[in-house]
């Protein structure tokens, strides 16, 4: 329990002088950061635990889909994908190069800034004694001029189109139908001014400042942080032109990123790859060649753990993100 206590200490995911909480009850952003602290592994050796967007649940419910997907019917569909390969002989292009043809292309300001978000993404569960399993999703939030918003989550798989999807909704783990809605929500007027709910800015130096206070902390982003606080932004917003320009430059100046070259994104469209890698994980930014727009971010293990199933170069998480 000290070990628990002491990060959660350090991480301080809702500290006390933040504006937009006070006495209240915490977010969904803080929420989300609250559980990452208490299931994700750590880089004192804890084992990362599943990483799914849009849906939590426990090793109980992974070992059941596991069972139920067991057996000679079982559909290749919730096998663990494979990781993006970079286009043999495609040329690298540096994130300085990328960030200027990024701030060429945002010269008219179009497109413009939206708020809400059409992603998909796919996670891999995993549990200690069964085969790991993967859930893919497809989420489109649209906010409305009186700051309601409409949530819509279906089941669903471009990688497999018209083939069965694997689901937890409801708690009773089933395989369902491509395209099959898990929830279609609508919320009430809302309204923050805290990332990264706030309006981001479209300056390199602002936004590294915006993405930090999304991150929670007072200290510099490590490279891993601002990937995670970039994800966050775009589960909220989709970028207009110089807020993709912006963040390419800010992209540009971080640490330990490499240029991969060309690939083929997991909805087929051109991008250029950016990996970072930690002990056993590989993390990968896809980005458009002209516009410098997010695309995508893939995470693969590069070391075989057998106790979970996974083999290096399994997929943990990917998400794409789409205008």
């Amino acid at each position: 329990m000290a070990d628990e206590l002491d990060l959660l200490r350090r991480a301080n995911p809702v500290p006390t002088d933040a504006p937009s909480f006070g006495d209240r009850s915490l977010d969904h952003n803080a929420e989300r950061r609250l559980n990452r602290l208490l299931h994700d592994r750590t880089a004192a050796g804890r084992r990362p635990r599943l990483l799914w967007s849009l849906v939590a649940a426990s090793v109980v419910v992974v070992t059941a889909l596991t069972l139920l997907l067991s057996g000679p019917n079982t559909t290749p569909a919730v096998a663990a994908p494979r990781p993006l390969v970079v286009r043999a002989g495609s040329a690298p292009v540096s994130l300085d190069l990328l960030a200027d043809r990024a701030e060429q292309a945002a010269a008219d300001g179009a497109p413009g800034l939206r708020k809400g978000t059409h992603a998909q993404s796919w996670s891999l569960g995993m549990s200690d004694d069964k085969p790991p399993i993967t859930l893919p999703l497809e989420r489109i939030v649209r906010w409305k001029a009186d700051d309601s918003r409409t949530e819509l989550v279906v089941a669903t798989d471009p990688g497999h189109p018209g083939r069965p999807v694997l689901t937890d909704q409801g708690g009773t783990p089933r395989l369902v139908d491509d395209g099959h809605v898990i929830s279609r929500r609508t919320y009430p007027p809302s309204w923050s001014d805290a990332p990264p709910e706030a309006t981001p800015p479209h300056d390199a130096v602002r936004l590294r400042a915006y993405l930090q206070e999304a991150a929670y902390t007072q200290t510099a982003l490590t490279t891993p942080e601002l990937f995670d606080a970039v994800g966050a932004l775009l589960d909220h917003w989709t970028l207009g032109a110089r807020e993709s320009a912006a963040l390419a430059r800010l992209l540009a100046d971080t640490e330990g990123l490499r240029p991969m070259g060309g690939v083929t994104d997991r909805l087929g469209r051109n991008g250029q790859a950016y990996e970072y890698r930690a002990p056993g994980l590989r993390r990968m930014l896809i980005m458009d060649p002209s516009t410098g727009a997010v695309l995508g971010l893939e995470s693969t293990f590069t070391k075989d753990d057998p106790q979970y199933g996974v083999e290096s170069g399994d997929v943990m998480e990917y998400s794409a993100w789409m205008r």
